[in-house]
């Protein structure tokens, strides 16, 4: 432990130290070079500070979430900074073995100075994700979009062509600070046209009475002609801190599995039931949180038992991993798997159509939107709340409308 602390203060001292090059190649003026020393040593001293008081029997609070976005806001700059300069630095010291080789330059000209310009372009680009995090903690966070994806199948039941579905996931009501911006995302929700809504787990980051103040504004989802359901996520276990008991530990889990029914869904874990429309049906399946590096409950082959392997399938499961190691190739053919988990991490780039990156495609095969493999399709919601870092960055907060087609695709 220790060693990794002196492992992350040199680190952050190694970006300390380029950005203040930056700075002082474009700044000669002292006490302004002095102030901006003074004001990073502050910060850094705190956030190390709050991030050491952190308590494990509390978990994530409004004070950490606050620490995190500051480190970002802070440190995202400076590390663009320092990777621009530190190349700078490289070019230099070539230079330099270049004059003391080559052409036997004196000792005081053997190294190049730092160039202006590059310090210019340095704090240009940094000034980039600075107010990208500005913006992102200040409106990103409740920037809802509604996306509406269309999902073709040859074998859909007839009935079920044009059947909709609004998907949300990933609530995590502890973050939420602004209660006009939820009830706006709720009345989003209610403005679909949608036969049925999923809710993809995560309703809290870690205990149940985060929901509470968010209880009835959530009631306000409206009814659905084909229902309300549910399956949890890996939060939902409250198994990020640590429980003075397991008794207190269970007593939440309940709490938060009572949760959903109290905002009209029905949680479903580990199980299916039929959704009946004139002569035809589907199998709507729901399983507990299954992930690659997650908590595995999910029991695929419990939550599909009766179920025809002929059976047209929707399947909820929290973290998309689940359908890449498991449900793409599982026998039963489960049709359309809904799921979040990722956020999209919070932070990428998205142009609808042509482009999207994030650091979860570094994590996630199948990290946002809809994606395809043998006639097998899952959907990656980026989620309705926040964790951990307040704000959103370019991913946006999604309430998913699907619509389920009969046909082939002929995108």
């Amino acid at each position: 432990m220790i060693f990794r602390f002196v492992i992350l203060c040199a680190l952050f001292l190694f970006v300390e130290f380029y950005s203040y090059q930056a700075f002082r190649t474009l700044i000669k003026i002292r006490w302004v070079l002095v102030s901006y020393q003074i004001i990073s040593l502050l910060l850094l001293i705190f956030i190390i500070y709050s991030f050491t008081q952190f308590d494990r029997s509390v978990g994530q609070t409004k004070q950490t979430m606050f620490t995190m976005g500051l480190m970002l806001l802070i440190y995202v700059p400076k590390i663009v900074i320092t990777l621009i300069l530190f190349g700078e630095d490289i070019f230099r010291i070539g230079a330099s073995i270049l004059n003391y080789c080559m052409y036997n330059a004196p000792r005081k000209e053997i190294m190049p100075d730092r160039r202006k310009f590059v310090s210019q372009i340095a704090l240009g680009l940094a000034a980039i994700p600075f107010l990208s995090l500005i913006y992102g903690i200040f409106e990103g966070k409740y920037n809802f979009k509604v996306i509406k994806q269309t999902v073709f199948f040859p074998d859909l039941p007839d009935a079920f062509d044009g059947f909709r579905i609004t998907q949300i996931s990933d609530v995590h009501s502890g973050s939420f600070d602004n209660p006009d911006k939820i009830n706006y995302a709720i009345d989003l929700i209610n403005a679909q046209e949608s036969d049925m809504i999923l809710f993809t787990g995560d309703i809290v980051n870690t205990h149940a009475k985060e929901m509470n103040p968010w209880l009835e504004t959530f009631k306000r989802i409206k009814n659905y002609k084909y229902g309300k359901f549910s399956v949890l996520g890996n939060h939902d276990y409250g198994e990020y801190v640590t429980w003075p008991s397991e008794k207190e530990k269970d007593e939440n889990f309940q709490a938060i599995k009572d949760l959903y029914g109290k905002i009209g869904f029905e949680l479903l874990l580990n199980e299916h039931t039929y959704i009946q429309k004139g002569d035809d049906k589907i199998a709507l399946i729901g399983v507990e949180n299954w992930g690659q590096n997650f908590k595995k409950a999910g029991d695929l082959n419990k939550a599909s038992q009766h179920v025809d392997q002929d059976d047209f399938k929707v399947l909820m499961s929290h973290d998309p991993s689940h359908w890449e190691y498991e449900i793409k190739k599982h026998p039963k053919n489960f049709h359309l798997t809904l799921a979040g988990h990722t956020h999209g991490m919070q932070f990428g780039i998205e142009i609808p159509g042509y482009f999207k990156w994030s650091l979860a495609q570094y994590i996630y095969k199948q990290w946002a939107g809809l994606y395809e493999e043998a006639g097998r399709y899952v959907y990656v919601n980026r989620g309705f709340g926040f964790h951990a870092y307040p704000g959103r960055v370019g991913i946006m907060p999604e309430i998913t409308v699907i619509e389920l087609k009969k046909g082939n695709n002929v995108a």
